[in-house]
């Protein structure tokens, strides 16, 4: 599975940011319904008993101002979202002045009215926090003490006044104190997860370390001349680690979707050869026949983050062939209403409907009576964290004894680049016999096995866990990005650089964060690749390098 990419400090608006940003955006629309009903409602007043026209045409005209007011709030909130407390603070005089008007001028009749700013000032503070429920509880006081001051009804009645008031009080001072238990707790709530996703992080990194050593070194046993029976023992190794490769990869994703460091790389990609390479891609890791997945070309182009994509497609399927062994799969696009909809059928078992609304839930799994699966059920919560992040829809149908179809929704279509621009270059498969490698890895274990496996395709390796002080000439360097120190992997490919004088391929291996090292690079065009690390993945990506330049 491609690893979702990285970027911790970054991840566009605050999310608390967004939400107060609705909220003020919802007030807005709240305050425009609201309106809108009292001028009903006065119009009908009018309508129906001219009498009373002249004594409520007055607040027609205030409501009508208002209404004017709150659909130029609206408009203010949508053209420049965020924090504008000079906006809030003006919209919350507004709100008071209209029901102190409306107490004054209504004496008894309109006292329900109470009732709204009584609302206005806790919603106040439930939107934007303590600080304006303090503000909202002061200015509702003065209006009320102006409602006592001009209304005779509300003078000849202390005690009614007095229990307002004192309503006014206690009311937000409960809000005040629930409140704060409740940031209390989402604070040592986000504190957890924090600790949980660094967690995560962490032991999925030093995890990586010797189950990618163990990898290698198990590929060079392949390669060795080995009876039947080893062989077999050996290519069982090899699929064991291959799954805790996976698992160790979603639970980096996890972290990485937990900690919102997830940055989208939005191009135009044309789907039929994305959808192609995650098959072809993942074939051999998890032994897919040529059968197991049928593809329906697609033509069109989207816009879209393609690795993100890809990964989501990846799991989906993964999931597909887990659950339905033996079966074929069909993978497709369908249009839907102006967007583009990539389908994936299988016919499985089916999904009990029970289980439908959980699918998507952290490490749920379906458990069939005889049939079980590796994973632990991040895959599907994966794709729905990534789908909230590019703006997409997942969907899934399932018929019991039919089989199911997932789908990965919204996906905007676009005009494809030029036709010059499509042509492939062709490849061209390199031998590796007499490339020199500088190898540079602080894991002894990980050096060693790479090494072994560099030399027995033919390549000659020179091998340092640090930043050499001797570089022999050389036609690729393959640098662990990180070394235990102060000094990087891209340090060390831009000193070697230096000392040979010359821009020699690199690659990059890291057991982390994939697209933040790739930001850090001023050349694009190095590689950088996760660990545990596929010797196949390895060894297409040497020729490639080989093929991109070699030393004088």
């Amino acid at each position: 599975m491609n690893s979702v990419g990285l970027n911790p400090g970054a991840f566009g608006r605050d999310r608390a940011s967004d939400w107060r940003h609705d909220a003020e955006k919802s007030q807005a629309v709240v305050r425009i319904v609201i309106a809108f009903f009292f001028l009903l409602s006065l119009c009908a007043m009018m309508a129906f008993d001219r009498r009373k026209y002249d004594s409520v045409h007055e607040f027609f005209y205030l409501m009508l101002a208002v209404q004017a007011a709150s659909i130029f709030v609206f408009a203010a909130v949508a053209k420049y979202p965020g924090v504008y407390h000079s906006r809030r603070v003006s919209v919350m005089f507004l709100d008071y002045g209209v029901l102190t008007y409306g107490l004054i001028e209504g004496g008894y009749v309109l006292i329900p009215l109470y009732a709204i700013l009584l609302w206005v000032t806790v919603g106040n503070g439930l939107r934007y926090g303590v600080r304006y429920l303090a503000a909202a509880t002061a200015i509702a006081l003065c209006s009320l003490g102006l409602v006592i001051g001009f209304t005779p009804y509300w003078s000849s009645q202390p005690y009614l006044a007095f229990t307002f008031i004192l309503t006014t009080i206690i009311v937000p001072a409960y809000a005040f104190s629930l409140l704060t238990r409740l940031r209390r707790a989402s604070e040592a709530a986000a504190a957890a997860n924090a600790a949980k996703s660094r967690f995560l992080a962490e032991a999925s990194h030093d995890l990586r370390q010797p189950i990618h050593a163990i990898g290698l070194f198990t590929n060079c046993l392949l390669d060795a001349p080995l009876r039947p029976e080893e062989r077999e023992l050996v290519e069982s190794i090899d699929k064991s680690l291959n799954s805790v490769s996976l698992l160790f990869r979603s639970l980096l994703d996890v972290s990485t979707l937990d900690a919102g460091g997830v940055v989208t790389r939005m191009e135009v990609v044309r789907l039929g050869p994305l959808l192609q390479d995650v098959i072809r891609q993942n074939s051999k890791a998890t032994e897919w026949t040529d059968s197991a997945v049928r593809q329906v070309d697609c033509a069109l182009y989207v816009r879209t983050d393609a690795g993100l994509l890809a990964t989501m497609v990846q799991n989906i399927l993964s999931n597909a062939l887990k659950y339905a062994p033996g079966e074929a799969v069909l993978v497709g696009c369908r249009r839907r209403r102006g967007r583009l909809a990539i389908e994936i059928w299988d016919r499985g078992i089916g999904i009990e409907e029970s289980h439908l609304p959980r699918i998507f839930d952290e490490f749920y799994r379906i458990k069939e009576r005889g049939h079980d699966v590796d994973g632990i059920g991040l895959g599907l919560s994966i794709v729905k964290r990534l789908a909230d992040v590019l703006g997409l829809a997942v969907s899934v149908r399932s018929r019991r004894g039919r089989g199911t179809v997932f789908a990965i929704e919204e996906l905007e279509i676009v005009d494809g680049p030029a036709a010059a621009e499509e042509v492939p270059k062709p490849v061209i498969a390199d031998p590796l016999d007499g490339l020199r490698i500088l190898l540079i890895d602080d894991e002894r274990d990980a050096l060693k096995a790479t090494a072994d496996l560099l030399e027995r395709w033919g390549c000659i390796v020179q091998a340092e866990t640090a930043r050499p002080g001797t570089i022999r000439p050389c036609d690729i360097i393959i640098a662990d990005h990180d070394l235990g120190s102060d000094i990087t992997g891209i340090d060390c490919i831009a000193h070697a650089r230096r000392v040979l004088d010359h821009k020699v391929p690199a690659i990059i291996v890291t057991g982390g964060d994939v697209r933040a090292i790739a930001d850090e690079l001023d050349d694009h065009s190095t590689p950088v690749i996760s660990k545990p690390l596929r010797p196949a993945e390895l060894r297409s990506l040497v020729g490639a390098q080989k093929r991109g330049g070699k030393a004088n």
